[in-house]
């Protein structure tokens, strides 16, 4: 897979850019955040 793909980002992004995506979607699939949400 491609980490940028699945990030959501381009592959010429800053490394800020790339933290904020990370973190949001650490938040968006961490089970103590979403505890009835099978995916997460």
């Amino acid at each position: 897979r491609d980490y940028y793909d699945v990030l959501g980002i381009s592959r010429n992004a800053s490394d800020g850019e790339i933290t904020k995506a990370f973190r949001s979607l650490a938040r968006k699939f961490h089970p103590d955040k979403n505890p009835d949400d099978a995916e997460a």
